[in-house]
C-alpha cells in the first residue's frame, strides 16, 4: 500500500466518468472538505487487511502529531504499477475507512472506480506533505495459523456470575452450588480455564471397544478414522440435525473448505475469530483450511439480493470438515479434534429486536435437538457470555434464556467487546473427569455484515447491514457422540445399563441360531424386521450361544433373541431386552411395534456390512 499524505486548508472534487465496473455509486456532485488530512491511496497486489492495519497506525501517529482528527481517503491507481484486483482494493479500502471510524475519526472518502476533477490547497509546513509505504508482515516470531483474537482471549479478563431466571447476577464466589454440582463443575472449569488434559476420559475407550472410532496414526493428531458402525452412527446424527434446521427453515448451501488467507474481508475475520487454521500453499497463494461455515455463507450472502420482507434469512450447511489446530495437549478422543463435522446456521436479521426473537427460537430449536439426540436438560449446563453494555440493554431476553432452560446459567461478563459478537450461548456437557464441553450455541454478531458488504434492502430502499446469528444447534458431531459415551459410562457407574438411543445403535436386533438348523428360520425374521427398517443381524458364527450372548451385549445391542426349537415352539419370542433388563416375550409384531416408538421417526440407515456376522472383518 503506498499513501501520499497531505495536510489540507481545502480539498474539493467531482466524479466524472466510471472507469471500470466494480465503481461504487456516485451522484457526481462536488464535495469540498475544509481542514482536512487527505490520504492519496494505492492498493497492491500483495496488500491485505493486516497491511490496512499496518497503515492506520501510522497514520493514527501522524495525526497526533498534524493534531487532526479529519480525514480524505482518495482512492488513487497512480502511486504503483502492481495494483490490486479492483475489488479486493475496494474490501481494502473499506476497511481502512472502517478502522479509521472504530478510532473515532471523522472519515470522507471519495468513491471507487471514478476518474475525477480535484482542487487542492495543501498547508505550508514541513509536515504538510509525507510519503508513505506500507508492505505485508514477514511474519518473524508469529506462530504460523494463530489469529489476533486467539493471543487477545489468552489475556482477555471478565468476571464471572451465576445468571437467575429473573435476570439477576451473583458473583460465583457467593453462590451456593449445592443444588447445581454439574453448574460448579463447569464454573471451575471455565473459570481455571485448564484445556489439556492428562488422562483419557471413559469414552476413549468405549469409542475402540464398540468399534465407532480410533486415532488415525497415518494422519495429523485430531484427525480420525471412523469404522463402519461409527460412520453409521455419525451419518444418523448429520442426517436427524440436517433434517431439523431444515423444518426450522434453514436453507442448505455447500461452500469450499478452502480460502485465500488474503482475501480481505477473510484475513479481518481470521483475527476476529479465536481459533488456530492450517495453512496451505497452492501455486502463489495462502490458502486456510476453514473452521467454520462462516466464510463460504457470507461470500454467498454478500452477492444476494435481500429483501427486508425475506428477514430473517437462515443459511445452513453441515461441514464436512472443519478444521481448527487445536494444541496437541488439548486433544482427546471425541471431545476436542483438529478435523470435526459441524452443522452451522447464519440466520441474517434487520435489527436486534429481530435477532433476540430468531435467537429464542434457534435456542427452542437446540433443546429439542439435543432430547432427539438423547440429551436431556440434566446432561448440559448453559453458559452465556456478554458485555455490560448488553447485559443492561438486554436483562429481559437473558433472563428469558435461563427460564427456557429452567435452571441457572454460568455467565461471563467483559466490559467491552472484543470478538464480532456482543452475545454467544452454549450448551455445556459436563463428562466424567469434570472437563465442560459445548455443545450447541449461537453468538449475536454486530461486525460481519459490514466486514463482509453484505446487505439487506429496508422499507425505504436504502441498503442496511443485517446482524448475524451464528447457530450449531448440536455443535460438532463427534463432540455428541463422546457425550453420548461419556453419559452411557455415567448410568453405568450409577448402576444402570449402558447403551445408545435405539435410533443410533448399530445393529437394534440380533439373531442367535442354537444351531445350524435354525440359521434358514433366523434369515426369514430378519427379511421380515428389515422390510419395517429395523437394522437386524444374526450371529452365525460357531461359538457357544452364551459367548454370543455376552458379546452383543457388549455391543450394547438393544435386543437379542435366541432361536431355536423351544423358543420357536409358542406364538411369541422370549427377547432379551437391554435397556428394561431380562427376558420378555413379544410377537414380532410387538417388538416391531416397540423399536418403531423407540426410533420415533429419525432418520434411518441399514445395518452396515453383511447381515452375517461371520462374514464381516474383524476392526
Amino acid at each position: 500500500m503506498r499513501i501520499l499524505q497531505l495536510h489540507a486548508d481545502m480539498m474539493e472534487y467531482q466524479p466524472i466518468r466510471k472507469e471500470i465496473d466494480q465503481a461504487e455509486p456516485s451522484n457526481q456532485e462536488k464535495v469540498r472538505v475544509t481542514e482536512v488530512v487527505v490520504l492519496f491511496v494505492t492498493i497492491e497486489a500483495t496488500d491485505s487487511s493486516a497491511v490496512a492495519r499496518k497503515a492506520m497506525r501510522e497514520i493514527l501517529s501522524s495525526l497526533a502529531v498534524l493534531k487532526s482528527t479529519r480525514i480524505m481517503i482518495y482512492p488513487y491507481s497512480h502511486l504503483s504499477e502492481k495494483l490490486a484486483k479492483a475489488s479486493s482494493a475496494l474490501l481494502i479500502l473499506q476497511e481502512l475507512e472502517s478502522l479509521a471510524r472504530e478510532e473515532g475519526l471523522e472519515v470522507f472518502r471519495s468513491p471507487f472506480g471514478w476518474t475525477k476533477a480535484f482542487i487542492i490547497q495543501v498547508k505550508g509546513h514541513p509536515m504538510a506533505e509525507q510519503s508513505k509505504t506500507f508492505g505485508p508482515e514477514n511474519g518473524k516470531g508469529e506462530e504460523e495459523g494463530v489469529s489476533s483474537a486467539i493471543k487477545a482471549e489468552e489475556k482477555l479478563r471478565s468476571e464471572w456470575f451465576i445468571l437467575q431466571a429473573d435476570g439477576s447476577l451473583q458473583p460465583v464466589s457467593d453462590y451456593n452450588f449445592s443444588k447445581f454440582q454439574n453448574l460448579e463443575k463447569l464454573t471451575k472449569y471455565e473459570t481455571q480455564k485448564v484445556r489439556t488434559t492428562h488422562q483419557a476420559p471413559p469414552h476413549v475407550e468405549l469409542m475402540r471397544r464398540l468399534t465407532l472410532a480410533d486415532h488415525e496414526p497415518g494422519s495429523d493428531p485430531g484427525n480420525l478414522r471412523f469404522y463402519p458402525k461409527g460412520r453409521l452412527v455419525k451419518s444418523l446424527l448429520e442426517q436427524y440435525v440436517t433434517a431439523k434446521v431444515q423444518e426450522y427453515g434453514g436453507l442448505e448451501v455447500e461452500t469450499p473448505i478452502m480460502y485465500d488467507i488474503h482475501h480481505p474481508s477473510l484475513e479481518s475475520y481470521l483475527q476476529r475469530f479465536p481459533a488456530r487454521q492450517y495453512i496451505v500453499r497452492s501455486e502463489d497463494k495462502d490458502l486456510f483450511l476453514r473452521f467454520s461455515a462462516c466464510f463460504g455463507q457470507f461470500l454467498l450472502a454478500r452477492n444476494a439480493q435481500i429483501s427486508y420482507r425475506q428477514l430473517p434469512v437462515r443459511l445452513y450447511e453441515l461441514t464436512r470438515y472443519s478444521f481448527r489446530r487445536e494444541k496437541r495437549g488439548e486433544l482427546v478422543g471425541l471431545r476436542r479434534l483438529r478435523a470435526f463435522t459441524m452443522p452451522d446456521c447464519h440466520a441474517l436479521c434487520s435489527d436486534m429486536e429481530q435477532a433476540k426473537n430468531e435467537a429464542i427460537s434457534r435456542f427452542n430449536l437446540s433443546m429439542e435437538v439435543m432430547k432427539g439426540i438423547g440429551l436431556e436438560k440434566e446432561d448440559f449446563e448453559l453458559a452465556i457470555r456478554f458485555t455490560r453494555q448488553f447485559y443492561d440493554e438486554n436483562r429481559d431476553f437473558l433472563a428469558g434464556l435461563v427460564k427456557l432452560m429452567g435452571k441457572p446459567a454460568l455467565a461471563e461478563v467483559w466490559d467491552e467487546r472484543f470478538f464480532y459478537f456482543t452475545m454467544k450461548w452454549e450448551f455445556n456437557f459436563i463428562d466424567n473427569l469434570d472437563k465442560g464441553s459445548a455443545l450447541s450455541t449461537d453468538q449475536i454478531d454486530v461486525e460481519n455484515g459490514e466486514r463482509f458488504q453484505i446487505t439487506y434492502t429496508d422499507e425505504k430502499g436504502e441498503k442496511k447491514h443485517p446482524i448475524i446469528l451464528h447457530n450449531s444447534p448440536s455443535g460438532a458431531i463427534e463432540r455428541c457422540i463422546y457425550a453420548l459415551l461419556e453419559r452411557a459410562y455415567r448410568v453405568q457407574q450409577q448402576g444402570g445399563v449402558a447403551l445408545l438411543p435405539t435410533w443410533l445403535a448399530p445393529t437394534q436386533v440380533r439373531l442367535i441360531p442354537v444351531s445350524p438348523s435354525f440359521l434358514e428360520r433366523c434369515l426369514e425374521i430378519s427379511e421380515e424386521l428389515t422390510k419395517e427398517n429395523l437394522r437386524v443381524d444374526i450371529d452365525d458364527r460357531p461359538e457357544s450361544v452364551g459367548k454370543r450372548i455376552r458379546e452383543g451385549e457388549r455391543e450394547w445391542i438393544p435386543y437379542i433373541i435366541v432361536l431355536g426349537e423351544k423358543e420357536l415352539s409358542g406364538t411369541e419370542l422370549p427377547i432379551r431386552d437391554r435397556r428394561h433388563g431380562g427376558v420378555r416375550n413379544f410377537t414380532l409384531h410387538a417388538l416391531i411395534s416397540e423399536v418403531k416408538s423407540e426410533i420415533d421417526n429419525k432418520p434411518f440407515s441399514p445395518t452396515p456390512g453383511p447381515k452375517l456376522v461371520s462374514k464381516r472383518p474383524i476392526f
